[in-house]
């Protein structure tokens, strides 16, 4: 069966994975992922990642959380951009969560980044999701 939003899948995965006290969660690989995944990880939000290769052709990610004195690093973390609803934001528009608390995840012209990074580097883009 074919899914509609696998990114969205892969952060309710993590946000379940948490609530269970998981230490680490498995989620079907893609390219659109890995690179949500570096930036959770450059943001420090995950400890790593590792794409395993299962079978041919099929490869999965092994995400493992993070934790700081048993309570999750990762309070909320949701997707903002769905399949029927794209949201774009240009470089003076990127939103803030928690007054730069967390971070908003944006896939630009120049890759997938933080909106710290977009800010720098003067591109808006997609709104992926939000993390804080």
């Amino acid at each position: 069966m074919s899914m509609s939003d696998p990114l969205g899948d892969m952060l309710t995965r993590i946000r379940n994975a948490q609530r269970a006290k998981k230490s680490e969660v498995v989620s079907p690989a893609s390219r659109l992922r890995e690179n949500v995944l570096e930036v959770l990880k450059r943001e420090g939000y995950i400890a790593g990642y590792e794409k395993v290769n299962v079978r041919a052709g099929v490869d999965e990610l092994h995400i493992k959380l993070k934790y700081h004195e048993g309570t999750s690093v990762i309070t909320e973390i949701y997707r903002v951009s769905t399949p029927g609803r794209r949201v774009y934001s240009s470089v003076k528009d990127l939103p803030r969560v928690y007054n730069g608390l967390g971070i908003s995840i944006i896939s630009t012209p120049s890759g997938v980044m933080s909106d710290h990074e977009a800010r720098k580097a003067n591109v808006g883009g997609e709104v992926l999701c939000q993390v804080f």
